[in-house]
């Protein structure tokens, strides 16, 4: 079976597809992405211990680094690693997991320097993520600042690349008296992807995984 009789998202998920990811879904992708700095830390460390090892065997002692010095580099590391996975794939590790994506407001990813603001924001001033609890549209102190947004998006890829999110998803229910109509906006911008995402029937929902 292939093409649309086949769907990445799960049937539990299909509701929340497209829709403002919460504070716990956030939270929890950070959390998982702090450790995935922290072993990128340890193998930067254990590569600068392999080198002073090579250049002096006999004399070998492990590298004490200064905490200052770690503290820096953990910084610089997490800044490139947000930038790159949001610039280049749309998402961390820890978003993917969560089934998140970071999009631009009109866009499936942000553009290089749009994701490296934004992470250096979520590095530097990572209390800003909790101005989503009171944002209309769940959009932290960073989305604000460089108009993004994190949705919940089970896909492979952002919308408007590769086939349909439709095909994808399967056919859904006609549309009900009152829904907004389609437009001239591009098949890739995220109001375009949240018409492909969600059921039309379904009212405003919570973070799935919030209490």
């Amino acid at each position: 079976m292939t093409g649309p009789e086949i769907s990445p998202v799960p049937r539990e998920a299909r509701a929340y597809q497209g829709a403002p990811a919460g504070i716990v879904t956030r939270v929890v992708a950070n959390t998982i992405d702090a450790a995935v700095v922290g072993v990128m830390l340890g193998g930067c460390y254990l590569g600068y211990a392999s080198m002073v090892f090579l250049l002096d065997p006999r004399s070998f002692t492990f590298p004490d680094p200064s905490f200052l010095a770690s503290l820096t580099t953990a910084l610089f590391l997490a800044v490139g690693y947000l930038w790159l996975a949001w610039w280049l794939v749309g998402r961390s590790y820890g978003d993917h997991v969560m089934g998140i994506r970071v999009t631009g407001r009109h866009r499936p990813r942000l553009g290089p320097l749009r994701a490296l603001g934004r992470a250096a924001f979520c590095v530097f001033f990572p209390i800003g993520l909790f101005w989503c609890l009171i944002s209309p549209k769940r959009h932290s102190i960073q989305d604000i600042a460089v108009f993004s947004a994190v949705v919940y998006d089970w896909m492979p890829r952002p919308a408007g690349q590769g086939a349909p999110l439709q095909a994808e998803l399967g056919p859904g229910p006609p549309p009900a008296a009152g829904d907004p109509q389609p437009s001239e906006e591009g098949a890739d911008s995220p109001s375009a992807t949240r018409r492909s995402y969600r059921r039309t029937d379904r009212p405003k929902s919570p973070d799935p995984v919030d209490p």
